[in-house]
């Protein structure tokens, strides 16, 4: 029993010891671009950034929910359109209430733009969503330098600029209600799953992404109850296959030790 017990045991070891399942997601940084993940630090709430109805607001007066933040520039050619399209496409079955579960910041990188380019970028966001998205829950900003770069530090935002464009990552920093960086989400494509996950951990605070994908292996969510359940199949199905080929390695290795003690007497 004893050792059925030290198979399971190292079954469930290897599960959480796997490469990447306890790595936290971390872009690098090369050329000056990429993401320097700063979890559990803040972004600055007072902030100022002219929002796209021409009101100046601070990010401590929008962010009073978790928060998807989107840095980009809205004359980008195409990946920042990318990025747009993508957090669209998974907002249309996303689980979730705009303007009351989550909302959505996005915020340009060029001090240069102005209300008419974040207009164009919302039009291009609200419009690829495609159903009744209402507009207050999806914020386009644009600001001076000097915000700009206190939220692009914050959050580790880095980039460069190149004649009049920049070089800068693409992903998504979700926030909690208190300005709180609780989660990081690299690329352009989303699962409506880890947005739902990451905007149930930033309602409470929870910075945790060494074990996010620990918990996007064994649980899921389940839009008719509205809940994330365990997924016991699946984990009771990878455990047991896991337990099955340590016991098949154990019954190899004892089956070695007993040939070599035969061929000793």
């Amino acid at each position: 029993m004893r050792t059925g017990r030290y198979l399971v045991a190292a079954a469930l070891a290897a599960v959480l010891a796997a490469p990447g399942v306890w790595a936290a997601q971390s872009a690098a940084v090369f050329g000056g671009v990429g993401i320097e993940e700063r979890l559990g630090s803040y972004v600055p709430l007072d902030a100022p950034f002219t929002n796209d109805d021409g009101s100046t607001v601070t990010l401590g007066h929008l962010i009073q929910r978790p928060t998807v933040l989107a840095l980009v520039y809205y004359r980008c050619p195409n990946a920042c359109d990318y990025l747009l399209t993508g957090l669209a496409s998974v907002l249309q079955d996303l689980p979730a209430t705009p303007g009351k579960d989550y909302q959505v910041i996005t915020m340009t990188i060029d001090p240069t733009e102005t209300i008419k380019d974040a207009l164009k970028g919302k039009r291009i966001g609200i419009e690829s969503v495609e159903n009744d998205f209402p507009p207050d829950a999806w914020r386009f900003l644009t600001g001076g330098q000097a915000s700009i770069t206190a939220v692009a530090n914050a959050v580790g935002f880095h980039y460069v600029k190149e004649g009049d464009d920049f070089e800068h990552p693409l992903g998504l920093v979700i926030l909690s209600p208190h300005g709180k960086i609780v989660r990081y989400m690299l690329g352009t494509d989303y699962l409506p799953v880890d947005l739902k996950m990451s905007i149930l951990e930033a309602s409470t605070g929870t910075v945790g992404p060494t074990i996010a994908k620990v918990l996007r292996f064994c649980f899921s969510y389940d839009p008719q109850g509205k809940t994330i359940v365990f997924n016991a199949l699946k984990v009771t199905g990878s455990v047991t296959l896991l337990v099955a080929a340590g016991l098949a390695t154990y019954l190899v290795i004892a089956g070695r030790r007993r040939r070599s003690i035969r061929g000793r007497a």
